[in-house]
Parts: structure tokens; C-alpha cells; sequence
């Protein structure tokens, strides 16, 4: 179950980025059944999230709140289904960074969710090797998603 909620005045297609979820769980071989929150917050609040949890001042793009600490499965061994936890998105950081990056804020904000999911099944990016395998694979997993909705 995949549950998206827009907590700000930003335009967010909640049922695009619950269809990103359930065809990013899927590529994963994470069984139907897992239980995902994503939920869109303002930078008031996330600048509280990223203080209380990560002991960083300011709003952030995005946070992952993993649960049942599941990990991707194979295609003959799925993930079994679980709780695997929250991610929380900033629209107007995402903004920000989009127009650095010269795409659009919802190319930006799936980029995030997509980025947080995989942190969520336990990817890190913390030294150069994992680094390269989870941006790799977020790439592949993004525009994979964007080319079969096209």
C-alpha cells in the first residue's frame, strides 16, 4: 500500500508519484503489499525533520524513514511485503534545485522519491563506489518509468 499525501500548496499529481512507487517496488522485486508513506511537507517542516534526525540545520530535499529495514529482492525471491517506511519530500527545495538543474520541479521531485525509496531498501551513497551504484540505478529506474508513461 502505497499512501501520498501533499501537506503543502505546491501542485503535486499524487497518483503519478504513487505510480512511481509501486513501479519502483516492483523493479526491486519488493512484494505487493509493502507499506510506503510518501508525504510532501513545507520547509518549515522539514526543516524540523532534518534538525531532529540528521542534527542539520535547515530544510533538506528529502528524508527516508526506514521501517522494517527490507532490501530489494530477485525476481524468483521477492521482498516479502512489510513496512518499508516514510520518505518526506520538500516541492519547494526540489524547485530550487530543479532550476539549478534546468528540468522542472516534478522531474525533481520524482528524481527524490525515487532517491529516497532506494534508501529505504538500503542504498547509500556515502562513499564513491555505492555512490555511483545508487545514482546509477535511480537513473534507470526514473527514466525507465518516464519512457513507459510517455
Amino acid at each position: 500500500m502505497i499512501d501520498v499525501n501533499n501537506e503543502t500548496d505546491a501542485d503535486v499529481d499524487e497518483v503519478e508519484f504513487s505510480e512511481l512507487a509501486t513501479y519502483v517496488l516492483k523493479e526491486m522485486h519488493v512484494a505487493d503489499g509493502a507499506e510506503l508513506a510518501i508525504l510532501f511537507v513545507d520547509e518549515a517542516a522539514m526543516e524540523q525533520l532534518h534538525l531532529q534526525w540528521m542534527d542539520e540545520p535547515g530544510p533538506t530535499d528529502v528524508l527516508s524513514f526506514p521501517m522494517d529495514e527490507l532490501r530489494p529482492g530477485t525476481a524468483d525471491e521477492p521482498t516479502p511485503p512489510g513496512l518499508l517506511g516514510d520518505i518526506v519530500v520538500c516541492p519547494t527545495v526540489a524547485a530550487r534545485q530543479a532550476a539549478a538543474a534546468g528540468h522542472t520541479a516534478e522531474e525533481e521531485m520524482l528524481l527524490l522519491t525515487t532517491h529516497g525509496i532506494l534508501h529505504l531498501l538500503g542504498y547509500d551513497h556515502a562513499e564513491p563506489e555505492e555512490e555511483k551504484e545508487m545514482f546509477a540505478l535511480q537513473r534507470r529506474l526514473l527514466l525507465t518509468f518516464l519512457a513507459e508513461r510517455a
